[in-house]
Formats: C-alpha cells, structure tokens, sequence
C-alpha cells in the first residue's frame, strides 16, 4: 500500500505553496496536493488524530487502517528473518563457533559512528558470554578507510576470526592478506561483481540480494547477525546476553549514517532512543553530559548533537575513541573519553570552518549550477572534507564532493541529493579507471584520484549524475505539510507530531507555514542566531529561532522587518531551558509580500 502512496507524493503539485515561488533562501514552497488533502481527511475522519498529524501520515504514505501501528511500531512486527540475507547463517556459526571454541576474535571497524557502533555491539556481546575480542580502528589519515592489507595480516597471526565491520565489501587483496584467520564481513556499502574471499559475507547491498533490506546501515546488519547468532545457541542449549538492551547502539548508527527511516529501521530507533533514555550505557551517558544535553534525547540529537563527537576522534584524533567510548563498562574511563572527544569536536569544528570557506568560495567559482558542485585544495585535513562536502551539497542543493590534495593524489569525499545515487557513479568511475579507489552507498561516497586525473574525473561524474538528472535546472525546493496558527500550536501536538516520527532520511520532519504573520521582534543572538517572535493578531505570539540565520540572508532580512508581516515556514518543537518547557518554531524560511 505504502508505495503505491508514495508514488501519489512524488506527483505533487509543483504549484507554490501561499504563492511563494522565490522565498529568502531562493526555495520554491510546495504544499500537499489535491490527492494528499484527501488522503489526510479520510485519515482524521478514521482516526480521530489532529489534521497535522494526518497530513503528516498522508505524506509518508500511511492509510487509515495502518494508522496505529504505524504510530506504534514494533520490533518484533518489523524485524526480518536474518537468514533471509546471504551468507548469515554460515556467518553466525562461524561466530557461535568461535565463542565456544575460546578462540581469540578481532574486529576490523571503520571509524565513523557507524563502524564504531558495530564494534561496541559485538564487544558487548562477546562480553556478555565472558569474552573479549581485539578492536582495530585504520587511522584515517595514514591507513584510509577498510582493511589493509598489513594490518589484516597481523591480526591474522593472532587471531582465529576476524570481523570486518562497516568495511571490507571491496577489500579483496587485504582479506587474502589475513592467512590463517576466518574473515566475516558485515557490511552495507554496495558490492562489486565479484566478493573477497572472506568466509561470509553478509550485506544486503551485495548485487545478488534483493535489495529488499539495502536501508540498513552496518550496525542494523550486525544486530541481524547476533539475532541468529543468540538463535543458534538456544537452538543448542546455551545461553544468550539481552540483545534488547543494545538499540541504543543500533538507533546512534541509524541516524548518524543518515541510513532511510523506513521499515524496521524506524523500530530500532525508536525502541534505541527509549533504551537510551535510561542512561544505562556508560560511555552514551558520559557523552550527554558532555554536550550539556539535558533532555531525553531525540533523533535529532542523535545525529546533530551525540554522533559528530563520536566521530571527532577518527576525524581529528585517535581513531578508536568513539568505539571505545562507545563499548565501555567503566563509567571513570567514559567520562574521560567523553571529554576528549568533546575537546576534539570543538578542534574539528574550527578546522571545518576553515575549509569549508576555501572549499564554498572555489565551487561558487566554479558555479553551483552543474551536475556536481566540487572543490579540491592542498593541505585540507580529510577528516572534514565529508562534514564539508555536505555542507556544499546544501548550499547548492546538488552532489558534492571535496577533495583533500596530497602529493601525487587526492582523497576525497562526497554527499548526494534525494534521487541521485552517487555510490553507484563512484565505483562505475573506479571501474573506467579515473579513480584510483572508489565506493560508498546512495548518499554518501568516498574516493582517491591521481592529482593529474582530478579534472577529467570530475568532469565525468559530473555527466553521470546528470544522467541520473541532478542539476536540472530547477530551484531548491521546501516540502510543507500545510499551514498552522500560532494557537494551535501545543505541547500535545507536538508529542502527537513526534509520534509519527522518528525522521530523517527518507522519512522528513513535518514542516508548516504560518501565513501572513507578523514580527513583533527579532534580534541576534550569538554571533550567528536569531530569536523571533510573532503573532496572527488573535493569539498569543510564539517564539522561533532560526540557527545559523546570519550565515545567509535570513537573518538580516528578518532582522529588518520588525513590524512587517511575512509567511514563516520551519518545525514546531519543544524547547528545554533551565527546567522550562516550551513550544517554540524551528525557523527555516521565510517569504514576504512587503510591509
């Protein structure tokens, strides 16, 4: 049902929303259409729920008889069979074998919060069956991303098993490298034509799976592995630790590695966020503290707030804090984790902050009207090229990739659009040989270029991704669900909004105009935020705030009109200070008719 609904949504009335078809930020407004409206009365008609949450569930495809279980989604409803991917009933003995066999075990992960999260879930595993396993994270800069093939060898010589997480789908000569040693790889990142040969493995973007489960990220396929795994040893008679309690993992993972909130990646995030209110995890604890986050996290903080210093000790320094972090036991060593990487994310923003004005003023240069919007510069430290390159792909709402020149090569990375595969452009450019090394998945890519190749590979993909129609030539669009006045605006509503969540990739936050309202004030707050307040004349005002509003013309242009009325398009949200609950809009947009 649902995608037949989802193919409704796509054929959206393009036109403006309230008429705005330029707004501050140059995006074109698009409002539900005909058939959506529909959608959403015979929703509020059946279900009794408030009208924005309708139009919500009529825009993410949801039919009235499916309404309440959507809202309450469960993991033992939405969590597939394992043995349904290749490869994982042999993968799962190989484990379950090594366990009982005492013999010694390490895992191979990459360094972003996804590969960190995977590692902390098979260590905590491990530790619940009074095991310990070697947890080896590649230094980013001097080793790169995937097994290599010295280091896979070396492990090899003292281990029976290796585990290659978030990592070693294309890595055919280091895995061959690890003589002597078993290899799994649980991975999601798409495959080539051939496998490595590793005793399984397991990944539902490999070419001969469905694809029917390609939304998972690593962490999502490594808790589908100690599902069978946990099965096989009560099949035998053994004992099985609580995989329940490890969703907080597997919900970090999730968002932070922007995998689609779709299926049972919506279970897992949202039973995730309810383990992880409970503060149980040492290391997810001590990293709350840290950033002052005084509320039972949310999907946005997950990705926003907890994942970037997770991922601050592989970009900036030790590659293997955030694994560690994450898979500790000891509440004294995670809070002396935490505070190194909290020390290290705020050295990783000023870093960023550099690059990425070198990197904007080259690609606006260069014109952010073609395909692909690419920088490259000398000396940029590969640890924010990723951070940066998604920052470009929102400024000019096309692919990105930024490149970090060093020697005779270069390492790049990159971040794509909604409807534009850049994983598969990478590696069919790795396969005509302009890249030296390349992969990823839909919306995120990783490669390396010869210095002297740089130019003819750009241009190349960029007319790949043309192919796929980025750069057509249409404005930035901002997708709302309808309009809403500031007195409807309740906490209630808001938790009845969140019900309907957890969003993110695939599944956007509900967003709503408020029509011709007028500002009674804004002014600056920070060097670059802005606090608004307004009303319709009939209620009470509500408050907004528009983060990062000066870094582009939002901020100055409502700044200036104190006074003046305007439509105002952003997310409702509750916001915590000082103990205080209170409603408030996350201000995105805004669009004026004049004073």
């Amino acid at each position: 049902m649902q995608g037949a609904l989802a193919d409704e949504v796509a054929k959206a009335d393009e036109t403006a929303f309230l008429g705005v078809r330029e707004s501050v930020l140059g995006q074109h407004w698009c409002g539900p259409d005909a058939t959506l409206e529909r959608m959403s009365d015979a929703l509020a008609q059946d279900t009794g729920l408030p009208a924005p949450v309708c139009a919500v569930l009529a825009r993410i495809g949801v039919a009235p008889a499916e309404a309440r279980d959507y809202l309450a989604p469960s993991l033992r409803a939405l969590l597939p069979d394992p043995r349904g991917l290749r490869d994982m009933e042999r993968a799962a003995a190989r484990l379950v074998s090594a366990v009982g066999g005492r013999e010694r075990i390490a895992i191979f992960a990459d360094y972003d919060v996804d590969g960190g999260a995977s590692a902390a879930l098979l260590i905590d595993w491990l530790r619940g069956l009074g095991r310990e396993a070697t947890l080896y994270v590649p230094d980013r800069v001097a080793e790169g991303y995937g097994p290599n093939a010295p280091a896979m060898a070396a492990l090899a010589r003292e281990h029976g098993l290796i585990l290659c997480v978030d990592c070693g789908t294309l890595a055919h000569e280091p895995i061959a490298a690890a003589v002597g040693a078993d290899v799994l790889v649980l991975d999601h990142h798409l495959g080539g034509e051939d496998l490595p040969p590793a005793h399984a493995v397991v990944n539902p973007n490999r070419q001969d799976e469905s694809g029917d489960l390609g939304h998972l990220c690593a962490a999502g396929v490594v808790f589908l592995l100690l599902v069978e795994a946990n099965r096989q040893r009560r099949a035998a008679g053994e004992d099985t630790p609580d995989l329940m309690a490890l969703l907080d993992l597997v919900a970090l993972a999730t968002v932070a590695d922007v995998a689609p909130l779709i299926g049972v990646n919506r279970a897992f995030v949202r039973q995730g966020l309810r383990v992880m209110a409970r503060r149980a995890r040492p290391g997810l604890r001590a990293l709350a503290d840290a950033a002052r986050l005084d509320a039972a996290p949310s999907a946005h903080h997950l990705g926003f707030v907890l994942g970037p210093r997770v991922n601050a000790g592989g970009r900036l320094g030790r590659a293997d804090l955030g694994a560690r972090l994450l898979a500790t036991a000891d509440p004294a060593e995670a809070a002396a984790l935490a505070d190194r990487l909290e020390a290290l994310n705020a050295e990783r923003r000023e870093v960023e902050a550099r690059v990425r004005a070198e990197a904007l003023a080259q690609a606006e240069a260069r014109g952010f009207d073609a395909p692909l919007v690419w920088a490259a510069g000398e000396g940029w430290h590969p640890g924010v090229i990723g951070i940066v390159a998604a920052r470009l792909k929102e400024a000019a709402n096309r692919p990105a990739i930024v490149i970090a020149l060093d020697g005779d090569e270069g390492k790049g990375s990159g971040r794509s659009v909604s409807g534009v595969d850049l994983g598969a452009a990478v590696q069919r450019l790795e396969r005509e040989g302009l890249l030296l090394r390349g992969g990823g998945h839909r919306m995120a890519a990783g490669l390396t270029v010869a210095r002297s190749g740089l130019a003819a590979a750009m241009d190349r993909l960029g007319v790949l991704l043309a192919r796929q129609g980025s750069g057509d030539g249409q404005p930035a669009r901002l997708r709302l669900d309808g309009v809403l006045m500031p007195g409807a605006v309740t906490p209630e509503l808001v938790a009845q909004l969140e019900e309907a969540g957890p969003y993110g990739a695939a599944c956007p936050a509900p967003r709503f105009a408020f029509p011709d309202m007028r500002i009674r004030s804004a002014r600056r707050i920070g060097e670059t935020h802005l606090r608004l307040r307004f009303d319709d004349g009939q209620s009470a005002a509500l408050e907004a705030v528009a983060f990062g509003a000066f870094e582009g013309p939002l901020g100055p242009r409502l700044q200036a009109a104190e006074g003046c009325r305007a439509h105002l398009a952003g997310r409702i949200e509750i916001n915590n200070w000082q103990g205080r609950q209170t409603v408030q809009l996350r201000l995105e947009d805004a669009a004026f008719g004049g004073c």
